[in-house]
């Protein structure tokens, strides 16, 4: 159990240090230019391509939730216990604050970075969101993504599914989520990830992180009872006693 929450734990702080980092980069730093699509694509493939390594490397110690969403998902699936789900939710938030803390370290030692207007890639909606979604359409949203997400992990990696292609399948929908998330909400699928990035920004960043923890674990409920619904447990096989009753 240590093995599978330190797993946790370093994979969503490295989750967000590299992938809320890239997104600091290209929409608080303007790396990317004028072109608002090559923010967007550079930081779908850098949650996307993070996600997978990371599923590789961690799959076979903790599953690689990574995402307190993914592992509500996995509780009500069967998948774990609710007592590995708790030390999941433990690790994965103490995770997500230590890597956005590494993150506004590093970009700390840079002349250009302003925690009240670069940011730290904080989710948000109204005048926090690039189409200025209302707090309705930014719940909605976040529910639906999350839901599909999570539905995609828990199909890929249940007993009929081809192990060897999960992370490459995880890695993927989390990218695509993130191609239409990012111009509404940020995206966030994964209150860890919102959750450390808001606590160091603060302001409206902090006020609105509570639709980024809320929404996701609703729709991790959905995926999981989906889930449930398309891909029933098989009945048990009866057993023949030695008096020739079935048990």
């Amino acid at each position: 159990m240590v093995r599978k929450l330190a797993a946790e734990l370093l994979g969503t702080g490295l989750l967000v240090y590299v992938a809320v980092g890239v997104a600091t980069l290209s929409f608080g730093f303007g790396t990317t230019g004028t072109s608002y699509a090559a923010g967007v694509v550079a930081t779908a493939l850098a949650f996307g391509l993070t996600l997978l390594a990371l599923a590789y490397v961690l799959g076979p110690i903790s599953g690689c939730h990574v995402n307190p969403a993914v592992s509500l998902g996995a509780l009500l699936a069967g998948s774990i216990t609710l007592v590995e789900a708790v030390g999941y939710w433990g690790a994965q938030f103490v995770g997500g604050i230590l890597g956005a803390l590494l993150l506004w370290g590093t970009f700390a030692g840079s002349p250009a970075y302003s925690r009240s207007t670069t940011g730290l890639g904080a989710d948000g909606w109204g005048d926090a969101s690039a189409i200025h979604i209302n707090g309705g359409g930014a719940f909605l949203i976040e529910v639906v993504l999350t839901a599909l997400f999570v539905f995609v992990v828990l199909g890929v990696t249940g007993r009929t599914a081809n192990a060897t292609m999960a992370g490459l399948t995880i890695g993927l929908a989390l990218a695509v989520c993130h191609l239409i998330g990012i111009p509404v909400t940020g995206t966030s699928v994964n209150p860890a990830r919102s959750l450390g990035p808001a606590l160091i920004v603060g302001g409206t960043a902090l006020d609105q992180v509570w639709l980024f923890i809320v929404a996701p674990l609703v729709g991790g409920v959905l995926a999981a009872g989906l889930h449930r619904v398309l891909f029933p447990k098989p009945a048990p096989v009866p057993r023949v006693n030695p008096g020739g009753t079935e048990t």
